[in-house]
């Protein structure tokens, strides 16, 4: 039994010296510093899948018309001018059957001319011209003048078989007689331009009536030059 406690107490004697030693000479190691804290790593942000789908943009359908490329818009617009190579100012409300007008109107103003209904500075008729041969037993004959185009101040001498009936005659929008008697067999009739009015070249229509007031012929002349002659053969039986 003392054996027993004698152990007991050397073995705690031994356990406190040993405790005490190892106090004194420890030292513990200090934790070691770092110059800056260690970033933290985001964590992953996770979408809503739906989500997403509502941030999509709209899907727009393209306008062909709209595309440049397929269908060119004109450079051309309402009410502006055609083109900056032209000198017209026409525009899109502009009539598009003025443009013909002043050919239409050339046109007619030749058709009257050449229908001897209006006069024009052409080109001067230089020479004689007939206006028929006649057969009658007839007297006389009345012989009617008048400008048949604007009154320019045209003037015609009538003369028969080479005699002056008439020196001179103002041509006017009436109607003038002159009387002239007929020789037996052979008689010409001659009316002299002996002007060009102020509006072109003499322009004359007669009326020829025999003396019973039959119309003989009805004829005239355009645009005939200063010194040239309208004549009529007239056969007296």
């Amino acid at each position: 039994m003392k054996h027993i406690l004698f152990f007991i107490l050397f073995f705690t004697t031994v356990m406190v010296s040993a405790q005490t030693e190892f106090g004194t000479k420890y030292k513990p190691i200090p934790a070691p510093k770092f110059g800056a804290k260690p970033k933290k790593t985001p964590i992953p942000e996770i979408k809503d899948p739906q989500a997403d789908n509502m941030d999509m943009p709209s899907i727009k359908t393209p306008n062909v018309f709209d595309n440049t490329s397929i269908t060119p818009k004109s450079k051309f617009q309402i009410g502006q001018e055609k083109s900056k190579f032209t000198m017209s100012t026409e525009t899109d409300f502009a009539n598009p059957g003025d443009r013909y007008v002043d050919k239409m109107e050339k046109d007619l103003d030749k058709a009257l001319k050449d229908a001897g209904l209006k006069e024009g500075r052409g080109t001067l008729v230089k020479r004689n011209i007939s206006l028929g041969d006649f057969k009658t037993k007839s007297q006389y004959f009345i012989v009617k003048f008048r400008d048949f185009g604007a009154i320019d101040g045209d003037l015609v001498k009538v003369s028969s078989n080479d005699q002056v009936i008439r020196q001179q005659l103002l041509l006017d929008g009436s109607f003038q007689d002159v009387k002239i008697n007929l020789v037996d067999g052979f008689n010409k009739l001659d009316f002299e331009a002996l002007n060009i009015g102020s509006l072109g070249g003499n322009t004359a229509e007669i009326r020829v009536y025999d003396d019973k007031g039959n119309l003989v012929t009805n004829d005239y002349w355009d645009n005939l030059a200063a010194g040239f002659k309208a004549s009529i053969v007239v056969t007296k039986e």
